[in-house]
């Protein structure tokens, strides 16, 4: 299996091992275009996995800190309470680069960078650019996604 996230197009692609496309995703990647610079806030390209996958038990909209459950379920409420926070919802695929130098190791290391596929609230727009640096999804879907892939799949980002 393979995890296609286009930044031109602003959607994922899961392609099966027999080179089947498995479901296309709309996704929203960084506001601020692509990079792999740490502090960037930028996408990160090139090769990477998924390093962990975390949240297999939280409900839909479950809220994530520093990869941890809060407890707390998004409602709009309250988004409301704190405008302008950059919500992780539902799941967490943490990402890996295994570029040495491009996106691995040293100021250019998207794991370190805390770079995520991740749900998002639904009022968040997709297909547009508009994430602090990592891809966002609908919960639903990454959801979907979570059970479908294994931890080590591989994630192109272009």
């Amino acid at each position: 299996m393979l995890l296609r996230i286009s930044i031109a197009r602003q959607i994922l692609v899961l392609v099966e091992n027999s080179g089947c496309i498995g479901g296309v995703w709309h996704v929203s990647t960084s506001a601020l275009g692509t990079g792999e610079q740490r502090s960037s806030y930028r996408t990160p390209r090139g090769r990477h996995i998924i390093r962990a996958k975390i949240g297999a038990d939280e409900p839909l909209n479950a809220v994530f800190v520093a990869r941890r459950p809060t407890g707390e379920i998004y409602s709009p409420r309250l988004g409301a309470a704190s405008p302008g926070r950059d919500w992780i919802l539902t799941r967490i695929l943490w990402l890996s680069g295994v570029e040495q130098g491009k996106n691995r190791l040293g100021e250019v290391d998207t794991m370190r960078r805390y770079i995520y596929i991740h749900g998002c609230p639904d009022s968040v727009s997709l297909l547009v650019p508009g994430s602090h640096g990592c891809i966002r999804m609908r919960n639903t879907d990454i959801l979907d996604i979570f059970n479908h892939i294994p931890v080590y799949t591989p994630v192109e980002i272009a």
